[in-house]
């Protein structure tokens, strides 16, 4: 564990180097960052028609199965517009968190399958779990989910409900679904990253951010081990402001929770697993504290966040595992001075 004055001498030695690299080191980024977006637009542009043709398809074939489904979950709680709402948002995304992570606390706690162990990003470390510290952890985890999200989430209801129904009879259309879960990923970057950055700020980390950074070698559980203030401004916010401002369909916003918590999940598992999305980046940000700051890691290669995790294995392993062979065993570490 890193003391916090280590942390916070190093997180201002970061922010001292990024004033000092100055407008050209800022242009610099801010072309870095344009070139990845500008490649993944191009990208998308290349077979944007041939995708949409295809999911339109599935989309168009399957509408009518998903819309009468949905007339009849709402026919059938009419009237009670808040209890289908809080179905929505709270019941489906519970389950849907708890579902992975009682299979990834299954595994971190008997090391079963034998064969998920190979895939461990930190070999050295939760092999076993301290069942204390788990014990601790879950008290901790289950207080943030219940009686911190719970309420956030009826607030949302009531701040939504202003602008419209968010549980109308229609639901959104393929297009619009699409767009508003892109616009989700954006505000949440931007939240994310900035506040998550500011609880990393010496005054914060301490008293807030710390507490987190316990788990230097996270497991799926600890996405949301973070103290009530941290939970609230930097877990929370930056995942409800989307569908608040765009007064969203509970259709969307469901939907929207459960692939926030998924992804969360995986990038603190601590097991890059083959055809899931890499969780090499947050891993690292809990084992060196000073880079990889934001979700999709736009604005840390703007701010030049990420400079030491580019320099590391772990960014070479930051890619889909497209095989069964574990990738630090495919890439493995530089052996160490002396071996």
């Amino acid at each position: 564990m890193v003391k916090t004055s280590d942390g916070g001498m190093r997180g201002a030695a970061m922010t001292n180097r990024s004033i000092q690299e100055g407008p050209a080191g800022l242009w610099d980024s801010v072309k870095k960052a344009a070139f990845v977006i500008g490649s993944g637009i191009l990208l998308l542009a290349a077979f944007g028609n041939s995708l949409t043709w295809h999911l339109q398809r599935f989309w168009g074939a399957s509408g009518d199965f998903w819309q009468n489904l949905w007339t009849r979950l709402y026919l059938a709680y009419e009237g009670h517009d808040a209890s289908l709402f809080y179905l929505g948002t709270m019941l489906i995304p519970t389950v849907a968190f708890w579902v992975p992570n009682s299979l990834l606390l299954w595994a971190d706690t008997t090391g079963k399958p034998s064969f998920i162990t190979r895939y461990r990003i930190q070999v050295d470390k939760n092999n076993p779990v301290d069942p204390a510290k788990l014990r601790s952890a879950m008290k901790t985890v289950v207080f943030n989910l219940f009686f911190l999200s719970g309420p956030m989430v009826v607030g949302v209801y009531h701040l939504t409900s202003w602008r419209g129904n968010p549980c109308g009879p229609e639901l959104p259309t393929f297009h619009w679904a699409l767009t508003e879960l892109a616009i989700f990923s954006i505000i949440e970057e931007i939240m994310f990253y900035y506040s998550h950055r500011l609880f990393h700020h010496p005054s914060f980390y301490k008293h807030y951010h710390k507490q987190h950074h316990e788990w230097t070698a996270p497991i799926g559980l600890i996405c949301i081990y973070a103290h009530p203030l941290e939970h609230v401004i930097s877990n929370m916010l930056p995942v409800v402001m989307g569908p608040m401002v765009l007064g969203s369909h509970l259709a969307t916003t469901s939907l929207w929770y459960c692939l926030v918590l998924w992804s969360t999940t995986i990038s603190h598992c601590g097991y890059h697993l083959p055809f899931l999305p890499s969780p090499e980046f947050h891993d690292f940000h809990h084992l060196r504290f000073t880079n990889c700051f934001g979700v999709l890691g736009v604005l840390d290669r703007l701010h030049g966040t990420d400079s030491k995790f580019r320099q590391t294995k772990q960014y070479e392993r930051h890619v889909l595992l497209t095989g069964l062979t574990p990738l630090n065993e495919s890439i493995p570490d530089a052996p160490k001075k002396g071996q």
